[in-house]
């Protein structure tokens, strides 16, 4: 029971792992920030056994919880605890053997491995909505057996977590409608539809599709000047559909893509427009076409056909598109792109611009 002689207890399942105890639990959500403890002191990290809490990512999750209080989801909490548990079965043999009441004394610690970014906006939301309290959360209870096991437990824990990609995300994110808008475009535009990496960030060269899914989302939003998470109506869908299929209209190479009339991998080595950065740099410039010439903006679009938009076009494209014969999608490369195809279609540059012109003439 601890010097207190009270405790935490939860119903618990028992297991084994590598040969070692472990307990999963169902806890509270409004006990997480009272009885979970994040060390944060200002120590090396030598002597730390989780990274530093990266205050910037706490509202983001808070705000996720808050926004989705009937359809969130959060991942188990890993915990380790410096003090003598106390399990207690329901059976003594069989299944059940290993279902009971899990008690923790209230003055053990208990340091979170993995989570605590998840424990802090916790925290944060049950302030903004008590509700969220009532919740439950998984929490892996490990034997705290010092700071090279917990050392050793964060390492293993992160080693093999991957991201998934940008495209998988938006594919799978219901919830935003850059995604949502994403989706819809290489869907029914005729620009992108059957030629969309729908998975991958990345386009490998044996590949057949021209676009990646991430790709349309940054450059839709660009094109509609929408922000992250930002709504995006019905009508601004069509307009961005109706944009980009005028804007293939303009370049043959999209449509010969679209017909397996051309080997993608080798418009990807030779032409720019086959390119993120190039796709991104015509939303740029399509969010300025249409709104200084929202009645005549598609015969404005017919001077793209007239755009050498070969990688050998050094004089063109090195320093905007490309740096040192590379394709660059920083977001310089991605602005002075976008000003050489505004220059090419007669529009006029913005003052900042025009400035970002002069870095590139020096």
């Amino acid at each position: 029971m601890g010097d207190t002689g009270y405790s935490h207890s939860f119903p618990a399942i028992r297991g084994l792992q590598a040969g070692r105890v472990f307990y999963i639990a169902m806890c509270p959500m409004k006990i997480i920030p009272k009885i979970f403890i994040f060390d944060e002191e200002e120590v090396p990290p030598e002597l730390r056994a989780q990274r530093a809490l990266n205050r910037a990512r706490i509202p983001e999750i808070a705000s996720y919880l808050i926004d989705n209080p009937d359809s969130y989801i959060l991942s188990a909490l890993t915990a380790s605890v410096d003090a003598s548990i106390q399990f207690k079965p329901y059976a003594e043999s069989g299944p059940a053997s290993n279902m009971g009441v899990l008690s923790i004394p209230m003055d053990a610690t208990i340091l979170i491995n993995d989570g605590q970014h998840r424990r802090a906006a916790i925290e944060e939301a049950i302030r903004e909505n008590p509700s969220i309290g009532q919740d439950n959360i998984p929490v892996l209870f490990f034997i705290d057996n010092g700071l090279v096991r917990s050392q050793q437990m964060f390492a293993d824990l992160n080693k093999y977590a991957v991201r998934p990609s940008y495209s998988l995300s938006t594919l799978y994110d219901h919830r935003d409608p850059g995604s949502d808008l994403a989706r819809y475009l290489a869907n029914y535009c005729i620009a992108f539809k059957g030629i969309t990496e729908m998975e991958k960030s990345t386009i490998s060269n044996r590949s057949s599709k021209l676009f990646t899914l991430s790709g349309i989302k940054h450059a839709s939003r660009a094109l509609l000047r929408k922000g992250n998470r930002e709504k995006i109506s019905e009508q601004e869908k069509h307009v961005a559909q109706e944009y980009w299929d005028a804007v293939a209209e303009h370049i043959p190479d999209w449509t010969r893509a679209r017909e397996r009339a051309v080997v993608t991998s080798d418009l990807r080595q030779n032409f720019v427009h086959a390119h993120g950065v190039a796709l991104h740099a015509l939303g740029i410039v399509g969010a300025d076409l249409l709104a200084s010439d929202p009645k005549s903006w598609k015969k404005t679009l017919q001077k793209l056909s007239k755009i050498d938009w070969s990688r050998s076009n050094i004089q063109a494209w090195e320093g905007r598109a490309m740096v040192h014969g590379r394709i660059s999608k920083a977001s310089t490369n991605v602005l002075l792109t976008a000003n050489l195809i505004k220059k090419h279609l007669g529009l006029k540059l913005k003052p900042e611009e025009a400035e970002l012109e002069k870095g590139l003439s020096k």
